[in-house]
């Protein structure tokens, strides 16, 4: 029994660890398509994608799954086509949330994320119910260490729009035409990249209790479950 005990421990770890690597992965394939389709195929002129190739080799990922992110995004896999949409809104609380997808079947992508709407207490909207709530930029999130006058120099001087200081954290923002030359220019600088995206950012946050946030929470966590779904934006503070 003990043999036996320590096999079923030995298992559940297991199990635990590959579905760590497959967030991962998953987050990763995210990064790279998204790169792709706001920059482009090529890492030698797409500042984003190249860093999101980078942090898809630090998770382990493989060099076909990588390249199969790619030739999604660009339209490249024979056979299939993909397009984009975007699905709005509103969660637990009255959030607002926007969803973006690629998708070879809008109808499976529309029911499931209608379906996770629906269980979570949300109700999916009609096209432009919640987009006037959000504005497309560039975010990039850089860690604060000693360097970071010479980053945030850089920054301004490649075209950044604003640069928000946290604790720990320093969060760049720039107009979307302006994302890859500010993020080459920060990555130059030597700066430590944390997050980096262009995507809608809420210019109208509400408050919502604990409960609430949960609820918030686990609706994101259901429609990201959704291979079809690539990005999650809300306006929850």
């Amino acid at each position: 029994m003990a043999g036996h005990n320590k096999w079923s421990k030995v298992k559940h770890i297991k199990a635990k660890e590959d579905a760590k690597k497959g967030k991962l992965f998953t987050k990763a394939v995210r990064d790279i398509m998204t790169a792709v389709r706001d920059g482009g195929p090529n890492p030698d002129t797409n500042a984003a994608l190249r860093l999101a190739i980078e942090r898809a080799r630090a998770v382990s990922m493989p060099q076909d799954n990588i390249k199969r992110a790619i030739d999604k995004a660009s339209g490249n896999l024979p056979g299939v086509k993909y397009e984009e949409v975007v699905y709005e809104g509103y969660g637990p609380g009255g959030v607002a949330i926007m969803v973006e997808c690629l998708t070879d079947n809008r109808n499976r992508t529309v029911a499931e994320v209608r379906h996770a709407f629906s269980k979570s207490g949300g109700s999916l909207g009609t096209s432009g119910s919640v987009a006037w709530m959000f504005d497309k930029k560039g975010v990039i999130s850089v860690e604060r260490d000693e360097n970071e006058e010479a980053v945030m120099e850089a920054a301004l001087e490649a075209g950044a729009s604003d640069i928000l200081e946290f604790d720990e954290v320093l969060v760049i923002e720039t107009e979307p035409a302006d994302f890859n030359t500010v993020l080459e220019a920060v990555e130059n600088a030597g700066a430590k990249i944390l997050e980096s995206s262009v995507g809608l950012v809420a210019n109208n946050e509400v408050d919502v209790d604990d409960a609430t946030a949960e609820k918030v929470e686990r609706l994101i966590e259901m429609l990201e479950e959704s291979d079809d779904v690539q990005n999650v934006y809300h306006n929850m503070k």
